[in-house]
């Protein structure tokens, strides 16, 4: 598939069958965030994969929407702010910018194998310490449901090159 096609492919799915993802396809997925670009190459996560049907009510808990436990996978990006790059002259740590490129490395690659997933920022984050045991130097920083599309899509529109790129 060509780049711009798997970028127009991609959305957030909201519905999803319970067939399994086959394990090298997970495998490909897993390291296409592994292969993610981090600053000075820290690479100070860790990524979680969660057997939805094992961990059914905890995830609840973590993101109370019925969809997100219908994959039969949830993956969670934690990250290690202390061990991720923090830029001298401003004291800025990026471990957030690091974990939106590892995990949409993991989302395109999905897309590109016909695997459905959503970015999914808005969770509990003391439920999901609970779910995933972090030690404290860890901190879940964003989830994913992992499956196989059982929706229709959503035709989300966006806004014009116009109205967000300021050219100086």
């Amino acid at each position: 598939m060509e780049f711009s096609e798997l970028i127009e492919k991609r959305y957030s799915v909201r519905g999803y069958k319970k067939d399994p993802i086959e394990k090298e396809k997970l495998d490909k997925i897993l390291n296409a965030g592994i292969i993610a670009p981090t600053g000075v190459n820290a690479q100070a996560f860790k990524i979680y994969v969660i057997d939805t049907e094992k961990h059914k009510e905890a995830l609840e808990k973590i993101y109370p929407q019925p969809w997100f436990v219908e994959a039969p996978i949830v993956l969670c990006l934690a990250m290690a702010p202390a061990k991720s790059w923090t830029r001298p002259w401003d004291g800025r740590n990026i471990s957030d910018i690091d974990a939106g490129i590892v995990m949409d490395h993991i989302i395109l690659q999905a897309t590109d194998l016909g695997i459905g997933t959503c970015f999914i920022g808005a969770f509990k984050k003391y439920a999901a310490q609970d779910l995933l045991q972090l030690d404290e130097e860890y901190e879940p920083v964003l989830f994913t449901p992992l499956g196989y599309p059982d929706d229709d899509g959503r035709n989300t529109s966006r806004k014009s090159i116009e109205e967000l790129v300021v050219y100086k």
